[in-house]
């Protein structure tokens, strides 16, 4: 098959029968999403346990890339389990969150306390990776407003990440400390919402940080995907070949642009945000920055590796 071990020749391809094989025995690593690839909030998608157990018997590295930064790896262990996957281990999965606590100790190696806007799942990954996190204290008390509230002087870095109780202190006490132009602005990721049952929708990272970039005029330093340094993460402990290796998404503008962006080739899948309509605008698209977005290969389901898998 015509690009098997890299690109898709034009990008759309659909995989039938021994072309499917053909890409798998070509790829040595797979990178998975999770939300919306593998599962779709507490239910497994059909067929994915057994995907992720045969690419391992069949003695491919299976890695989960993911910008949902919620919960420290621990937690995703206990989340693969309790949804029937027998063998994922720890060290396999690469959160925004992770990547955020392993940028902010080995590549920034800030020497201070980080201001987090976020969730309990980030703040834990900073404290397992040994980064010192401020204490906020005193901005519910009566009568404290940003003019009269404790900040911390040894604040470094401002840490963006998904925060469910997101207020205007938080993002009044960030503007202040980015008024420092040494302290670093640093988001876990980009994604601009998160679907939710009944069609609903969640704002995401990447409004809350364009909220902080708009008040502090400042622009944020992106660890999740699209960019890099989630794969250079992985790669930095696993020897990862990127032309031996496979970005699976369901996200164009971030799954499939990172898998670019990194020189991997990508598969969509169309069991959760983007479609395949979607995708076929940005192939469409005489606009250059459109072209990252467009997936080598499209499957309905990773239970399409089902076939190759089992033969």
């Amino acid at each position: 098959m015509a690009g098997a071990a890299g690109g898709g020749g034009g990008g759309c391809v659909t995989l039938r029968g021994s072309q499917f094989q053909d890409l798998l025995d070509a790829k040595h690593n797979v990178l998975f999403d999770c939300d919306g690839v593998i599962w779709n909030g507490e239910t497994a998608v059909t067929g994915a346990p057994e995907v992720v157990s045969l690419l391992k018997q069949r003695g491919k590295r299976v890695f989960f890339v993911t910008n949902n930064c919620t919960r420290p790896r621990e937690s995703y262990v206990q989340k693969f389990s309790r949804l029937g996957f027998t063998d994922v281990a720890e060290e396999e999965i690469f959160s925004s969150a992770y990547c955020s606590a392993a940028y902010l100790r080995d590549v920034a190696r800030v020497q201070g306390k980080v201001y987090v806007i976020g969730c309990s799942g980030v703040v834990r990954e900073l404290q397992d990776a040994g980064v010192h996190v401020v204490e906020d204290v005193g901005g519910d008390e009566p009568g404290t407003n940003i003019s009269n509230c404790p900040l911390d002087p040894d604040v470094k870095a401002v840490l963006v990440g998904y925060d469910e109780n997101f207020t205007f202190m938080k993002l009044a006490k960030a503007c202040c400390y980015l008024r420092n132009s040494e302290c670093l602005f640093l988001a876990t990721d980009p994604d601009p919402w998160h679907p939710l049952r009944g069609g609903r929708i969640t704002p995401g990272s990447g409004s809350l940080t364009a909220a902080l970039e708009t008040a502090s005029s400042r622009k944020a330093t992106v660890i999740g995907k699209p960019g890099r340094f989630m794969f250079e993460c992985i790669a930095s402990q696993f020897d990862l070949d990127p032309a031996r290796s496979l970005m699976v998404g369901d996200r164009l503008e971030t799954d499939i642009l990172f898998g670019s962006n990194c020189g991997l080739s990508t598969m969509l899948t169309l069991t959760g945000v983007s479609t395949m309509e979607e995708a076929q605008k940005y192939k469409d698209s005489e606009s250059p920055e459109h072209k990252g977005c467009v997936p080598d290969y499209v499957v309905e389901s990773i239970a399409d590796f089902l076939e190759a898998l089992e033969e």
